[in-house]
């Protein structure tokens, strides 16, 4: 099997180092070189021929982000940003994602061995599936606004999202406009970036974007997601619905994990509910997407050609959780579509009844 040809950029000789180190552990990548800037970079990408890049966030002095937006338009390949896990670095490696890069690895702060023995697991896990995922390509934004002319006070629709899912949410939301039913997700995000991504959303949205931090009512028109430490879960409250953390161990190794959330929805709101599971490695949410559609709930599943990594979609579809595979740039018409046929069946319903 060809070896998969990493170039390593950082402006730190040391984290340069254990990047080289321990990605060299692993017999499949063969780390070509290493730059100290994006000048650097520039020149041994032509050099070197990389198949995949580290590339650290924030540089003193250099423009990261200038540089990834030129190499995504003008050589567009798979890049893994290396970012210090703090609030302050959330917004940088947020508009990374949003300019293409395929995902992100946080620093390590602790130095030993069993720790950089975790880290090194995951870099390399994610330098080889940003050699074989879909690169992200261009996409024309969607211009028609989306909305219900009415909305069914007990609806709701429940997204989960992995790798890719940053941009996939801020895509699939940015034309839905109200009134609207209200919308929960699991995005798989560290704690630290939780915050500064639903801030991001609410930025693009006209949909009013919240990240999750207490018990809250759910109302129409609001996207709550879920922080990054916490499991999120629906639950009724009196005669109306509540977002609730649960603080309890990881499931599936994620937490937030999407099966928490979709199993709540499940038990819930039944076939009130619309669930959708975008873009994401691994198989978070596939058996609560089955739940879902066993209660009765509408049930999408982004398409592999559209998706960054077809994970956690892919094994719903292998599950049978999915009523519907659909592409990302038609899943909003559809959501719209589907509310709207609810709302109608629903007061036909009502009016055969009388």
């Amino acid at each position: 099997m060809q070896k998969k040809k990493v170039l390593v950029v950082d402006d730190s000789a040391l984290m340069r180092k254990i990047l080289t180190t321990l990605l060299s552990l692993d017999p499949s990548i063969d780390v070509v070189g290493s730059a100290i800037d994006p000048f650097d970079a520039r020149a041994k990408i032509k050099q070197l021929q990389p198949d995949v890049l580290t590339l650290d966030v924030e540089m003193p002095g250099m423009n990261g982000l200038a540089f990834l937006d030129n190499l995504m338009r003008l050589r567009p390949m798979p890049v893994v940003m290396v970012s210090t896990l703090t609030s302050q670095g959330a917004p940088v490696t947020l508009k990374a994602l949003e300019l293409g890069a395929f995902d992100f690895i946080a620093k390590p702060t602790d130095k030993s061995i069993q720790s950089l023995g975790l880290f090194g697991d995951e870099l390399c896990y994610k330098v080889k599936l940003a050699c074989s995922a879909n690169l992200r390509l261009m996409r024309e934004p969607l211009t028609t606004l989306l909305t219900s002319r009415d909305v069914q006070e007990d609806r709701l629709i429940a997204i989960g999202a992995s790798t890719g899912g940053t941009e996939a949410l801020r895509e699939l939301l940015t034309p839905l406009v109200p009134p609207f039913p209200p919308i929960v997700v699991t995005q798989h995000i560290p704690k630290h970036f939780s915050g500064a991504f639903a801030k991001r959303l609410n930025e693009h949205c006209r949909l009013t974007v919240i990240e999750v931090t207490s018990e809250e009512v759910i109302k129409q028109d609001h996207v709550y997601i879920a922080p990054g430490d916490s499991h999120l879960k629906v639950q009724r409250s009196g005669r109306g619905y509540t977002c609730q953390l649960f603080d309890g161990p990881a499931v599936n190794r994620h937490k937030p994990s999407v099966d928490v959330l979709f199993d709540s929805v499940a038990k819930v709101y039944g076939d009130k509910a619309i669930g959708v599971m975008l873009t994401g490695m691994g198989k978070d949410g596939a058996e609560g997407l089955l739940a879902m559609r066993d209660a009765g709930a509408l049930t999408i599943a982004q398409d592999e050609a559209s998706s960054v990594v077809w994970g956690m979609p892919g094994a719903a579809v292998r599950l049978g959780a999915a009523m519907d595979i659909v592409s990302l740039s038609n899943i909003a018409p559809t959501l719209a579509t589907l509310v709207e046929r609810n709302i109608a069946n629903v007061k036909r319903t009502a009016h055969d009844s009388i």
